[in-house]
């Protein structure tokens, strides 16, 4: 664990780091995904069908959503070190997530969603939910993160009431809308 607060009660230069990396990260990472839709890949060719991407990340959710409710039960029993593991194996997931993400739609482009009636409002309400709060909950579950890496328990506390339930939800809205739209891929 890093220590946060020097002797004097400043903060250390190595926590000082590490916010400075959570800043730049909770910055970069939507003009990066941003960026990815002004640049497409077609002619690049994967040694395997870009298509089975979706299906990798909705798996990936999935567990990133298990993970996650594994997590909150480990706390709520007290076994901080299971909870530990659980959200750094769900980080972990979702970093990978981010890589294949960005694989698919740089290579793939986009898929139409063919369904009709009601059914298309529920997609499209689950998808621009889960757009929206994906875009913004990186610098949450990042600063949550780093709160209880760095043992600021109150302040780890705090903030994951906000970005757990966020991040929850992106997890499983993510695999329903893979669910939904899986059935239109080319």
């Amino acid at each position: 664990m890093i220590k946060v607060l020097d002797e004097q009660g400043n903060e250390t230069s190595q926590y000082k780091k590490l916010r400075l990396l959570v800043n730049v990260i909770s910055v970069a990472l939507p003009l990066i995904v941003g960026a990815m839709f002004q640049f497409k890949f077609k002619d690049f060719n994967w040694p395997f069908d870009v298509y089975v991407l979706p299906l990798v990340n909705a798996i990936l959710n999935a567990t990133v959503a298990l993970l996650l409710i594994g997590a909150l039960v480990a706390v709520k029993n007290k076994n901080i070190d299971l909870h530990k593991r659980l959200i750094y194996t769900g980080m972990g997931l979702s970093l990978l997530f981010l890589v294949v993400y960005i694989m698919y739609h740089t290579t793939a482009g986009h898929t139409k969603f063919g369904g009709e009636g009601a059914i298309k409002y529920v997609y499209f309400f689950l998808l621009l939910t889960h757009i929206v709060l994906a875009a913004i909950q990186a610098p949450f579950v990042l600063y949550a993160f780093l709160y209880g890496y760095t043992g600021q328990i109150k302040k780890h506390q705090k903030i994951v009431k906000f970005s757990y339930p966020i991040w929850l939800y992106v997890s499983i809205t993510g695999v329903i809308c893979y669910l939904m739209i899986s059935p239109y891929y080319t």
